[in-house]
């Protein structure tokens, strides 16, 4: 098999729903449903909520691995998705938790870059 660059995607977000900045609760049930629609594979996770808010959020994929760091208190969060394609072109995965990501926090996207490494 040949080496193909997977998809990396880094973003920072902006979301008028507070109360998933907060905790999280919701987005962790979030990032298991998606892990578990791809079919990804999960190595290991650390979920921490900060004091008095905000959280972050790392699931470490054999294919990579999925973080997000919020700041309620700015109405922001910064996400990392990179998706390998060692075994399988996991591009589209990757673009496809993006976009249900920015439905869910019902986010502006602020800046985002798009890696393919």
């Amino acid at each position: 098999m040949n080496y193909q660059p997977g998809l990396h995607i880094i973003a920072e977000f902006s979301s008028p729903k507070k109360e998933l900045l907060e905790r999280f609760s919701f987005v962790q049930q979030l990032l298991h449903s998606q892990i578990n629609k791809y079919g990804l594979s999960k190595l290991g996770e650390v979920f921490h909520d900060f004091d008095p808010a905000g959280y972050t959020a790392v699931i470490c994929l054999s294919e990579s691995h999925i973080s997000l760091h919020s700041w309620p208190e700015y109405d922001r969060i910064n996400m990392d998705i990179y998706l390998s394609n060692y075994q399988q072109n996991n591009d589209q995965t990757g673009q496809r938790i993006f976009e249900e990501l920015v439905r869910f926090f019902d986010a502006e996207v602020i800046a985002c870059q798009q890696i393919k490494r």
